[in-house]
């Protein structure tokens, strides 16, 4: 919105400083600022006053050390979370773009179902809360949404290949960022329709999902691509949410390691953005997502924010309302800007946290359909459980799971020249 006033008031008035809002990378780290302050100002009186409201933290006795003092801690503080996005995110980007529409969308859509499991749990007393089959069920709609969007919706395009001979005089294009502006390159029209992805250490590094309905049932389908694609958009998007909400078991690991992850969606997100940086990373260019930029920077600042609080000792949860979220949002930009194929690298905690779950529970069936009693793999999942119980601190293993989110951040950013 904002970007719309100092456009208006820098072309017809020229007042110093208004052209500053035509700059992708002052709007982000504006989105930052606000976002971190919104969290940061708001937090303590959201806390306050859910005390005062009595929402607090039912918390199952699993035998781990510290797990009383969490009893009655705040919860669905993840209000704070999609407020310290949303609001910078309207006021700093460009809201008529698709990409940012998609990206508010998911974040209130999921946030409404994280709200019905919290609003539940909290105030029902049902420590079941919604019903799994009414989340998946909210997720597959989410899914169809995004990836019929993205299928469909003719502002949704990408540039196959840049050319190496643009005016590179024109330093405008590099430092602005702003890909709608025609002027940076007189190749920047030749944008298409595909369903083309990214694909890690391989050289041609594209991968078209209409190959798969070709391979299927021959050329002439090819056009109906979507009933691959969409269900795939599900996939993701299911399981990268699942999976933040699984990691969201210790204080302040979800957030810090959606923070991490954000990071590296936002570098991601700039470098497919702009077209000269796409063309020299000889990476697919998507024209419009520069502006996801300050979507992505008002998610850091907001993660950043509420782990203020939301750090050792917690001082309030996330709860569904924040944890579902934040996977959705970082399943949908991935996909959004085509890099959703680095998810299993990139939210590598969440993949762990999600593996270990999926194999105690298949081998505790095996074992107890074959030897008649069940078995573990790990001493309790998700697998920062597993730690907790061989005696290491909740701190500690937070700490190291952010130096392992930081190193996969850094090899997933590095994977644009690897091939």
């Amino acid at each position: 919105m904002f970007y719309y006033i100092f456009d208006f008031l820098d072309k017809n008035f020229d007042i110093p400083g208004t052209g500053l809002f035509q700059f992708i990378s002052f709007r982000a780290g504006m989105a930052i600022i606000l976002s971190l302050l919104i969290s940061l100002m708001f937090g303590k009186k959201i806390i306050n006053y859910l005390k005062r409201l009595q929402i607090g933290e039912e918390v199952r006795d699993l035998g781990l050390e510290g797990q009383k003092h969490k009893q009655g801690i705040p919860t669905m503080g993840g209000l704070i979370i999609v407020a310290a996005i949303i609001i910078p995110t309207l006021l700093l980007s460009k809201p008529d773009n698709i990409y940012i529409i998609l990206m508010v969308i998911s974040t209130i859509w999921l946030a409404v179902i994280g709200l019905a499991d919290d609003y539940i749990k909290v105030f029902r007393k049902d420590k079941k809360g919604l019903h799994g089959k009414f989340k998946i069920i909210g997720q597959v709609i989410l899914g169809i949404i995004v990836g019929a969007t993205i299928f469909f919706n003719e502002s949704v395009v990408i540039r196959e290949k840049t050319e190496t001979d643009f005016e590179f005089e024109q330093p405008v294009g590099l430092l602005n960022m702003n890909q709608d502006d025609e002027t940076i390159s007189p190749f920047a029209k030749e944008s298409v329709k595909s369903t083309k992805t990214t694909i890690p250490f391989v050289k041609d590094n594209e991968l078209d999902y209409s190959v798969l309905i070709t391979m299927i049932f021959g050329e002439r389908y090819q056009k109906y691509a979507y009933l691959v694609y969409i269900p795939i958009v599900i996939l993701i998007i299911t399981a990268v949410s699942n999976g933040a909400n699984l990691t969201d078991g210790l204080d302040g690991l979800a957030t810090g390691t959606s923070a991490i992850i954000g990071s590296t969606l936002a570098i991601l997100a700039y470098v497919s953005g702009n077209i000269l940086f796409a063309d020299y990373l000889n990476i697919m260019y998507i024209p419009h997502t520069g502006e996801l930029v300050i979507f992505m920077a008002a998610f850091i600042g907001a993660c950043i924010g509420f782990l203020w609080y939301n750090s050792y000792p917690a001082q309030i949860f996330m709860g569904d309302t924040g944890s579902l979220s934040l996977g959705g949002i970082i399943a949908v930009f991935a996909i959004v800007i085509r890099k959703e194929l680095l998810i299993p690298i990139l939210c590598g905690i969440f993949f762990i946290e999600s593996l270990s779950v999926l194999i105690q529970v298949a081998w505790f069936k095996i074992t107890k359909r074959k030897l008649g009693e069940g078995r573990r793999v790990f001493r309790m999942a998700p697998i920062h459980h597993h730690y907790q119980m061989k005696g290491h601190h909740e701190a500690k293993i937070v700490q190291r799971f952010f130096i392992i989110g930081i190193l996969l951040a850094v090899f997933s950013v590095i994977t644009l020249k690897i091939r």
